[in-house]
C-alpha cells in the first residue's frame, strides 16, 4: 500500500452564489450540488486518481448516503476494507457555499465521524505496517489521531485542519510533515501571514510547538516549509499562475493528496519538488467546480517527477 488516510468522509451540499453572504443575510444562488467530500476521503481519492494504491480507515452513517459513499470510493480504486457503516449516526455532511470568485465557507456536522476510534487503528495495523504514507487530519477523534500518528513508522503528514488554537503537542511530535494553509497556521501561532516574509514567524513557532517539518500553504502564492534541522531556512515554492479560478473547494486537499503521492513514489526526491507536484495538482483542480470531481487524473498532471523541474527559491 502507497498511502493510507485515517480519517472523515462526508457529503457535500454546495450552494454557488454571487458573493459570500453576510451575518443574517439571505442570497439567492446561482446553482445547487451534492459531492463527496470530507479531508480525509477527499486526500485519499487525490492520491488514487494519480495512481497511487490507497486505502482508508473511516466511518459513515447507516442512512442512504453512507452506502453511496461506501460505493464512491469503490469506484475510485480505494481499499475500503475498513470503512465501517455505523447503522444509528447519519453520515457527516458539510454545507458549503462558493462565490463567483471561488471563495467559500463551510459548516461540518462530523456525525458517524465522530466514532473513529483507537481501535480501527488497532483493526487495521496491518495496513499500518505496509503503508509507505499515512495522511491524517482534525475531522475526526484527536486522540485516535494521536495513536494513529504514534503507531505508523512512515512518513505521516497531518493535515492540521480545522486549527486548533491549543493544538497537543503529540499531534505535532508524532507526525513527520505537519501541514496547514496561512489562515490555519495564524489561528495556531498568533502570527497572521499577510506576506511571505509573515511565514517565518508562524513556521519557526509551530517547529518550537514540537512539530518535525512545516508546510504553510498560501494559495495563489504556492507554499513554504521549514524543517526543524534546519531552521534558518525557508524554502518557497511558488504556484503556477492561473488565469481564471472557479472553485477553491478541496485545493488544500487535492494538494495534501498529491504531496502524500509523491513521497510515496518518489522518496527520495528533494521536499521541494514533492510540494512543487503538490502544487501543480492544486493549480489544476481550482479551474473545476466541486470537490472531488475537481481533482485530476494521471493523464492530465506531470506524476513523473523525473520528468519535470519545479522552481523553489530560499528566503
Amino acid at each position: 500500500m502507497e498511502v493510507l488516510v485515517f480519517g472523515s468522509a462526508i457529503v457535500d451540499f454546495i450552494c454557488y452564489v454571487p458573493r459570500l453572504p453576510k451575518a443574517g443575510e439571505t442570497l439567492h444562488g446561482t446553482s445547487f450540488a451534492t459531492g463527496f467530500g470530507g479531508k480525509g476521503a477527499n486526500q485519499c481519492v487525490a492520491a488514487a486518481k494519480l495512481g497511487a494504491k490507497t486505502a482508508i480507515i473511516a466511518k459513515v452513517g447507516g442512512d442512504a448516503w453512507g452506502k453511496t459513499y461506501l460505493d464512491h470510493l469503490q469506484k475510485e480504486n480505494v481499499n475500503t476494507d475498513h470503512v465501517q457503516i455505523c447503522s444509528d449516526e447519519t453520515t457527516g455532511i458539510a454545507q458549503i457555499c462558493v462565490a463567483e470568485g471561488g471563495e467559500n465557507n463551510i459548516v461540518i456536522v462530523a456525525g458517524a465521524n465522530e466514532l473513529l476510534s483507537e481501535n480501527d487503528v488497532n483493526k487495521a495495523l496491518d495496513l499500518f505496517t505496509e503503508s509507505k504514507v499515512l495522511i491524517c487530519q482534525l475531522e475526526s477523534s484527536i486522540e485516535a489521531t494521536i495513536v494513529a500518528l504514534r503507531e505508523f513508522k512512515g512518513i505521516s503528514i497531518l493535515n492540521g485542519a480545522p486549527a486548533l488554537e491549543n493544538t497537543p503537542s503529540e499531534l505535532l511530535e508524532y507526525s513527520k510533515i505537519f501541514c496547514v494553509n496561512e489562515t490555519e497556521a495564524a489561528l495556531m501561532t498568533g502570527f497572521p501571514i499577510n506576506s511571505l516574509g509573515d511565514s517565518r514567524a508562524a513556521l519557526l513557532r509551530m517547529i518550537e510547538m514540537g512539530a518535525n517539518t512545516v508546510i504553510i500553504t498560501l494559495g495563489k502564492h504556492g507554499a513554504v516549509y521549514m524543517k526543524k534541522t534546519n531552521t534558518q531556512e525557508i524554502v518557497h515554492i511558488p504556484a503556477q499562475k492561473i488565469e481564471k479560478v472557479i472553485d477553491t473547494t478541496g485545493a488544500g486537499d487535492s494538494f495534501i493528496g498529491a504531496l502524500a503521492f509523491y513521497l510515496a513514489r518518489f522518496p527520495d526526491f528533494p521536499l521541494h519538488q514533492q510540494i512543487g507536484g503538490a502544487c501543480a495538482v492544486a493549480s489544476f483542480s481550482v479551474q473545476f467546480p466541486g470537490t472531488q470531481s475537481s481533482f485530476p487524473d494521471a493523464q492530465k498532471v506531470h506524476t513523473d517527477l523525473t520528468n519535470v523541474q519545479y522552481p523553489w527559491k530560499i528566503l
